[in-house]
C-alpha cells in the first residue's frame, strides 16, 4: 500500500503522534513530509509505504502559512510556548511593519531557533536547550517568496501570510522582523495552509479516520508527481525492472514509469539517451 494522506494536524499534537494514528489504522509503515511544531496546525502530508521514499522530492517544495506574531515580548523558544519575557520592546504600527517586510523576502541567511530539531553532535537542539547547555547554530540560506500583513488581531499581535521554501523557520521570521524594527516579536499561532501540491482543502483530521473510511482519503502516489509517463515495451521491461538500462529517445530528466500492463511502478531517469529505473514507489 502506498500513497499520501493530507492530515490537518491538531494543535498540541506532535507530527509523530499524527503519523502513528495512521500507521495503526493501516498497519503499514508511514512517515511525514516535513514536521510541524506541536503548537502549529494545518497541512501535514503523511506518506504511506514506499511513498516515503519521496521525502527528498518534497523537502524544498513551496509552503504557505498563516502566522500570528506578537510584538513587544520575547521568548527562549521564539514562540509563546516558551519562557515569555514581557515588555521586551515596543509594539510597532501597521505602517512600520509593512515598510520592513520586503527586507525579509528573497534568498536570505536565517539562523534556526535553538529550540529546534537541529542535530548537534548527535543530540537535538531542543534537548540541549532544555538542559541549559550552551551551543551555537549556523545560519543557513532559505527562500522566502512573500510575506504579507493580513490584519491586526490584538493590540500587540498581527497576522501574516507567508510563502517560503522548505527548511524555513517561521519563528525565526518573527524574531528577525522584530529585530529589524528595533523591538522583539514571537510567533503566537501558526497554520500551514499548503505544502507543495497538498493543501487544507484536501486534508482530514486524524480523529475522524477509521479503518472503514481511511481508504477514501489516500491520494495515489503518481498523482502528486508532475512528470511525463513512460510505459516500456515487454522487452525493455525485462531489463529495466531487473536493474539494467535501455536506450531511450526521451529528453534527459525524471519520468514516471509504468509496468507493461499500465500499473504505476515508480520513477526512472533518462540521461544521455539511456533510461534507468530509480525509485520503486508501488
Amino acid at each position: 500500500m502506498t500513497g499520501f494522506i493530507v492530515v490537518d494536524k491538531e494543535q498540541g499534537a506532535s507530527s509523530a503522534q499524527e503519523v502513528n494514528r495512521i500507521k495503526r489504522l493501516l498497519n503499514t509503515p508511514c512517515g511525514h513530509m516535513g514536521t510541524l511544531d506541536p503548537m502549529a496546525t494545518g497541512v501535514l502530508p503523511v506518506a504511506i509505504g514506499n511513498a516515503a521514499r519521496l521525502f527528498d522530492f518534497f523537502l524544498d517544495k513551496r509552503k504557505a502559512y498563516v502566522a500570528d506574531f506578537r510584538f513587544g515580548v520575547d521568548s527562549d523558544t521564539l514562540d509563546t510556548t516558551g519562557e515569555i519575557r514581557l515588555n521586551a520592546g515596543y509594539v510597532p504600527s501597521k505602517q512600520q511593519i509593512e515598510a520592513e517586510l520586503h527586507k525579509l523576502v528573497g534568498e536570505v541567511e536565517q539562523l534556526p531557533p535553538k529550540f529546534s530539531a537541529k542535530n548537534i553532535n548527535g543530540k537535538r537542539g531542543y534537548q540541549l536547550a532544555r538542559e541549559g547547555i550552551e551551543f551555537q547554530l549556523k545560519a543557513k540560506k532559505v527562500n522566502i517568496y512573500s510575506i504579507a500583513l493580513i490584519n491586526q488581531t490584538e493590540e500587540d499581535t498581527f497576522r501574516f501570510k507567508i510563502e517560503c521554501g522548505g527548511g524555513t523557520y517561521i519563528r525565526s521570521i518573527a524574531r528577525d522582523l522584530g529585530a529589524g524594527l528595533g523591538t522583539c516579536a514571537v510567533m503566537s499561532a501558526l497554520v500551514r495552509t499548503a505544502s507543495g501540491v497538498f493543501s487544507l482543502e484536501n486534508s482530514v483530521k486524524t480523529r475522524s479516520l477509521t479503518t472503514g473510511n481511511i481508504q477514501n482519503f489516500i491520494i495515489p502516489t503518481e498523482s502528486v508527481l508532475p512528470y511525463e509517463a513512460i510505459v516500456p515495451t515487454p522487452q525493455q521491461a525485462k531489463k529495466l525492472f531487473n536493474g539494467l538500462s535501455v536506450p531511450c529517445d526521451k529528453a534527459d530528466g525524471v519520468y514516471k514509469i509504468y509496468s507493461v500492463d499500465g500499473t504505476f511502478y515508480g520513477l526512472a531517469e533518462v540521461s544521455q539517451s539511456v533510461l534507468k529505473v530509480g525509485k520503486k514507489l508501488c
